[in-house]
């Protein structure tokens, strides 16, 4: 009878990213709906996560994502295209305030984390109230923890003594082009036109 050799399991590096909140931090941003060339590559992010996990480990990641009743078919193609890229995507119906996505998200890196091969995990969100004791919690146990996202809303990270934070812009090929990130922290010596969020004709437009 042969005796069966041991391995040792496979560590995992997992990413799990809010696309709600990131959508949302990315258009106040902008101050508009992102365009294609201020749209972040997924596949930038793929090879990013994959240098991050190394030849040794598994690379996960996943995008967990609301879905408007009515806009199925203007989803389906983004889903389509992460899920061509190597990317999962869990998507949930929202149909109320409460149909979010936080808890979901939470539930899938603690049952990764309870099957003991967690090596790192990332988060793409500014959100937090809901991550930041969750994360420190877990970086505590020895597993790495790395949120990205934009500096402007993600202070949780940054002001956290353990987490590691990076700005989704530095991360190489994610934007085709700079982020418009003018900001009244950020001026110029010869200063800087910040652009109005709206037209001025919408003021006539709310009278309506």
């Amino acid at each position: 009878m042969t005796a069966t050799i041991p391995t040792d399991p496979v560590p995992r590096v997992m990413l799990v990213w809010d696309a709600p909140n990131m959508d949302m931090s990315l258009g106040s941003l902008l101050g508009a709906r992102p365009t294609a060339a201020f749209r972040p590559r997924f596949d930038a992010v793929g090879r990013w996560l994959l240098d991050l996990a190394g030849p040794e480990a598994i690379a996960e990641a996943t995008v967990f994502t609301n879905v408007v009743p009515g806009s199925t078919e203007v989803v389906r193609p983004w889903v389509e295209a992460l899920r061509n890229v190597g990317f999962a995507v869990f998507a949930k119906p929202k149909i109320s305030e409460d149909s979010d996505v936080d808890e979901d998200m939470l539930a899938h890196i603690r049952l990764r984390a309870q099957e003991g091969t967690l090596r790192h995990v990332v988060v793409a969100s500014g959100d937090g109230r809901a991550f930041r004791e969750p994360l420190e919690d877990l970086e505590k146990l020895g597993t790495g923890v790395t949120v990205i996202g934009f500096r402007e809303h993600a202070s949780f990270a940054l002001t956290s003594e353990v987490i590691e934070f990076i700005d989704l812009e530095d991360i190489d090929g994610v934007f085709r082009e700079p982020l418009p990130r003018i900001t009244l922290d950020s001026l110029p010596e010869g200063g800087a036109w910040l652009p109005p969020f709206r037209s001025l004709r919408s003021l006539l437009e709310a009278r309506r």
